[in-house]
Parts: C-alpha cells; sequence; structure tokens
C-alpha cells in the first residue's frame, strides 16, 4: 500500500481490554476476586513478589503462556484485523496476550507487556521473544542476569502511554472494546481524544466512566464487532 492511499484512510484506534480475550478462554483475575486460578494476584504480579519469590512468579506467568499458547483469536480478534482493509487501523491493547498480531493487526500496541517476551532484569532494553512456555530459574540475559516476564506488574510505571496517548490523538474514530475503563492510566486515554471525533464502547458492562457523544453497545466483543462493522460501513 502507498503513503497515499494510507493517508486516505481514516485512523481507526481500538483500545482493547480483558473481555477481548475472554472469548478465546483468557481468564482474567478481575472476574475471579482478585485472585487468578488461586494465585492472589500481590503474590506473582508485584516487583516486591518478585523479590520475595521469583521461581512462584516464573511458575505463574509459565503457566499463563502455556494456555495462551493453546488459545485462538476469536471473531472479535479477526473483525478488528480484517478493518485494516479499509481503515488505517492502530490497537492499543491493555492485554498481554498475542491474539490480536496472530488474528492479522499489523500495529498493535502493548500498555502492559507481553506474555511471549523476557527481559533483563539489569536492562530493559534487552527484551527477548520467546517461542516456548517456559521460563525458568537460570534463563540469563546476555549480560549475565536472570529473565524476568516482559510484564508491567502492578506497583510499575506504564512506559508506553506517552505513545498510546500520541495514537489516540490522532484517531478519527475510537472503539474501546472489552474493558470497563476501570484501569488507570490506560482508562484515561479516553480524555486525548479530539473533541467531535466518533467514540464507540463495546462491552457487556457499562463502563463507569462515561462521555456524551458515545456510542454504548452492551455486547462481548465478536457479536459487538459485527454492530461495529455496519455502523463504520456507513462512515467509510
Amino acid at each position: 500500500m502507498s503513503t497515499n492511499q494510507l493517508e486516505m484512510k481514516k485512523k481507526l484506534v481500538f483500545l482493547s481490554g480483558a473481555g477481548m480475550s475472554q472469548e478465546s478462554g483468557l481468564k482474567t483475575f478481575r472476574e475471579m476476586g482478585g485472585l487468578w486460578e488461586s494465585y492472589d494476584i500481590n503474590e506473582v504480579a508485584t516487583p516486591e513478589a518478585w523479590q520475595r519469590n521469583p521461581e512462584l512468579v516464573l511458575r505463574f506467568y509459565n503457566e499463563r503462556r502455556k494456555q495462551l499458547m493453546q488459545a485462538k483469536p476469536n471473531a472479535g480478534h479477526l473483525a478488528i484485523a480484517d478493518l485494516e482493509k479499509n481503515f488505517d487501523v492502530e490497537v492499543i491493547t491493555q492485554n498481554v496476550d498475542n491474539l490480536h498480531e496472530r488474528a492479522g493487526s499489523s500495529k498493535v500496541l502493548h500498555l502492559h507487556g507481553e506474555l511471549m517476551k523476557a527481559r533483563s532484569t539489569v536492562d530493559s532494553f534487552l527484551v527477548y521473544e520467546l517461542d516456548h512456555w517456559a521460563l525458568n530459574p537460570g534463563d540469563l540475559c546476555e549480560k549475565g542476569s536472570q529473565l524476568r516476564p516482559h510484564i508491567v506488574w502492578f506497583g510499575e510505571a506504564v512506559p508506553e502511554i506517552p505513545n498510546a496517548i500520541g495514537i489516540v490523538e490522532k484517531a478519527d474514530i475510537l472503539v474501546v472494546i472489552g474493558t470497563s475503563l476501570a484501569v488507570y492510566p490506560a482508562a484515561g486515554l479516553v480524555n486525548y481524544v479530539k473533541k467531535g471525533t466518533p467514540v464507540f464502547v463495546i462491552d457487556p458492562n457499562r463502563p463507569s466512566v462515561l462521555q456524551e457523544n458515545v456510542v454504548y453497545m452492551k455486547e462481548k466483543a465478536g457479536k459487538g464487532m459485527e454492530i461495529l462493522q455496519k455502523e463504520l460501513e456507513k462512515m467509510m
């Protein structure tokens, strides 16, 4: 596709959350009362947990990774990727899975890290792709330090927020899907959309952050995307 063709397409930005991947069988700790399959999230997803018991943290993410490798993109993921035919699509996701990419989306920004990557504990710029589910004690970076999950843990900064803000500011259409907009700083991204920009929200539960001039679709991701595609056809 030429640069001119891309510039002619409207920029369609998706902000996706955990509900996006639920239909692929990936559970979230929030729907389980702060427990993720019997794990207390404070024991496996904080810097303090890593310092206290890195073996437990590694085991927890190994299980998440193993589940992910068995999961498949759902109809919602596939529909978002398909929209690249007619729109300049960018996805900002709070999810750490790679289902958007596996569905075919070409521009995906992960706010909270990526499950299928590991990084050095002494140099955060040393990030490695994983093609297997196991990350174990003794797996070292090239500088000789233990590798950790490439995940933004609770209590850590979210370094991709400035890049996400830049994407939202350029959106011609913004779609929030599978998130209740309860997690900050990600929830604050909707405040950066240009005035008058169409905003669609797809989620079975009405988000806690309400705005005027927003179209709400009380649906799960797959069904919601079916409805959205019809709406977007009117805007092409």
